[in-house]
């Protein structure tokens, strides 16, 4: 197996896209159209006086933005959103525009979207289930997305044109059978595979609406040069893609030798600037808060409640494969503690405007090595403690100080969640029995996974509940990782589910003879 390597001087070797050179427009793609036969001639071999319709190609300009615009409705919007302080007091009156550059509310807050309910009470849940069931699968644009197949919930009053997609989400929800009847004696578990998208993690979706709001205000002439993110990873991945797609700079952090390889060449790829810092993810967060205070470089990171809108239609998407059915669990690995907010705000939009009418318990699972929530959850929510995230295969959530923490524990008080750990061993030995299955999943699902298997030993999870753990990465992002496992080459770890390649001379006799043995084992007939 092939290895690469980037030293410091190529890392920090990549310039600054232009945006002529990745705006450049796409060749023009033949269309078809049927069109009624006028010359007699038969659509097959044979000859015919048939008038049955043909297939003749045409070619146009046009491309699914311009049949966007040309359908564009001419009646005025009457969906709106506006940034709010994060659960604000009665009677507060302080909001923001979404075309503000803002952050944080006027005491130091986090900031929410807040849409405007009423406007989108107008239309009764069975409207918005049809609406929404209706643009799956699609190609019109934005609508093919997603993400933007929700947009009058998400970003309602921003321009088709400015959209920056990939048609990111439709995301696969996965029945488990094998797993949940092999390991947990359950019928009715389900994961939603969020990595299967666009860069590889259920980052895209919160991304592609920071990425058009930005492209919205540069158009704007507002004051923002390029897009900047402390990241663990998946974040800089995504906001690269997306960037790059839009002919707009991107900036990202990273904490040095603490990301995988397949994370690193990403951003590289996509031609951020990358800035490899020695320190952790806590320490880049601190430094990109800081510079987008004196520079004018977009705040990227979850902090920008923007992403959370994204983010929740996950949530939304959930509901509608289980045909508008609320699943009984939804378990969610928590890091920066965005996410977690996200799937609860998406469930309860659409239990308050009537889609549903209940919504799921959620479950935030940590890694025991990077566990701040799980304390405080612990200790029946008294004074959070940020904690020193120590080193985790679940890298993107080896967070000890979450930006999110406020948000996380509203979502979670509010829909009487629960909070879990996983132990370094826990979690790979999770993520190696998914994968026995027929999966191919990352550390973070495994932690997931972990909390499932202690609330099912707990029986507080029963085996008839119909449960959905969300797997947020793809494991080709984590090779490492799974090769280090089945190789036995962890210290300190028993590996029980390692499946390691037998080598065997290049011999029939000594082939058949390994075979034999396999085909006879106890654990192959069981």
């Amino acid at each position: 197996m092939t290895s690469c390597s980037f030293s410091s001087s190529s890392l920090f070797s990549f310039n600054l896209p232009t945006q002529n050179s990745l705006h450049r427009r796409p060749p023009t793609l033949p269309r078809h159209a049927i069109l009624s036969s006028t010359d007699g001639s038969s659509n097959g071999a044979s000859s015919s006086s048939s008038s049955s319709p043909t297939v003749k190609p045409t070619r146009t300009e046009d491309n699914i933005r311009d049949e966007a615009r040309r359908h564009r409705s001419t009646s005025a919007n009457p969906f709106s959103a506006r940034y709010v302080p994060f659960n604000a007091p009665p009677g507060s009156t302080e909001s923001y525009s979404l075309d503000d550059i803002v952050y944080r509310s006027e005491s130091g807050g986090l900031l929410d979207v807040q849409h405007d309910l009423d406007a989108l009470r107008a239309h009764d849940g069975a409207y918005w289930r049809s609406l929404f069931d209706s643009r799956v699968g699609k190609t019109k644009w934005p609508y093919g997305s997603g993400v933007w197949s929700k947009k009058e919930w998400v970003l309602p009053e921003i321009d088709h044109d400015d959209i920056v997609s990939a048609f990111e989400g439709n995301s696969n929800l996965f029945w488990a059978e094998r797993f949940g009847k092999t390991f947990l004696g359950m019928n009715d578990l389900w994961v939603k595979h969020c990595g299967i998208s666009h860069t590889g993690s259920f980052k895209d979706l919160g991304m592609t609406v920071l990425v058009s709001q930005v492209n919205r205000l540069r158009k704007m002439n507002k004051p923002v040069v390029g897009v900047g993110c402390a990241s663990t990873g998946d974040t800089s991945a995504a906001l690269s893609a997306y960037c790059a797609s839009a002919g707009i700079p991107s900036i990202v952090i990273l904490p040095a030798n603490k990301i995988s390889m397949a994370q690193l060449v990403q951003p590289i790829a996509n031609g951020a600037f990358v800035l490899s810092i020695d320190t952790d993810f806590d320490g880049c967060m601190k430094l990109i808060r800081e510079i987008t205070s004196e520079l004018p470089i977009y705040l990227a990171n979850s902090l920008n409640s923007l992403r959370l809108e994204g983010q929740k239609t996950a949530a939304i998407e959930i509901l509608q494969q289980f045909n508008w059915q609320v699943p009984d669990w939804v378990i969610v690995p928590g890091g920066n503690l965005g996410n977690i907010y996200a799937f609860y705000k998406g469930f309860k939009m659409c239990q308050e405007l009537g889609l549903v009418d209940r919504i799921p318990r959620l479950v935030c699972a940590q890694a025991a090595n990077a566990n701040p929530l799980y304390l405080h959850y612990k200790s029946g929510w008294k004074e959070f403690k940020p904690v020193k995230a120590n080193a985790t295969f679940a890298s993107a959530i080896q967070i000890g100080d979450p930006v999110s923490i406020d948000r996380a524990v509203y979502a979670l008080r509010n829909c009487d969640g629960i909070v879990e750990e996983a132990t370094e061993e826990e979690l790979m030995d999770a993520m190696a029995q998914a994968d026995s299955t027929g999966m191919f999943v990352c550390p973070h699902t495994g932690v997931a996974l972990t909390a499932l298997f202690k609330l099912r030993s707990q029986g507080v999870i029963a085996p008839t509940d119909r449960t959905v753990v969300v797997s947020t990465a793809h494991g080709l992002k984590f090779t490492q990782a799974k090769i280090d496992y089945h190789s036995k080459a962890i210290p300190d770890m028993a590996c029980r589910f390692s499946n390691p390649p037998v080598e065997v001379k290049a011999d029939f006799g000594a082939v058949m003879d390994v075979l034999k043995g396999y085909l006879g084992s106890e654990e192959l007939r069981s």
